[in-house]
């Protein structure tokens, strides 16, 4: 895993590059949140979907929950991007929705729009 550092002006962003899934759980997530700050100087992620398990997606498994609990205690913010169109949860798009509206957590459909949202927090 490395990162990609974008000066958004206002501050620093790390988009993750990866081959393999870099959030599994919260450990993971947690793991991924330090690496940014250590390596790049910032707790703002912006990261791929495709990085992320499946099960985060899932909202009866918890795991979404209690990793942006851990990333909101630790300072942290997070944009994931991907295509979002075959879920069908209800819940789940209702939590796209809410988290867009917040200041911590957001979902793109690109990169581009995911570092847009996250440098708007900076």
């Amino acid at each position: 895993m490395k990162f990609e550092k974008i000066d958004c002006g206002s501050g620093m962003i790390a988009v993750v590059l990866s081959d393999s899934k870099v959030i599994t759980d919260v450990d993971s997530a947690l793991d991924l949140l330090m690496s940014a700050k250590y390596e790049t100087g910032t707790k703002y992620i912006v990261v791929d979907k495709k990085l992320v398990i499946e099960d985060f997606f899932i909202l009866s498994s918890c795991l979404a929950g209690e990793i942006l609990q851990k990333y909101i205690n630790y300072g942290g913010k997070i944009a994931i991007y991907g295509d979002y169109s075959h879920y069908t949860s209800k819940p789940l798009k209702d939590f796209i929705y809410e988290s867009n509206k917040g200041k911590d957590v957001f979902f793109a459909a690109t990169k581009e729009e995911a570092i847009q949202k996250i440098s708007k927090v900076i």
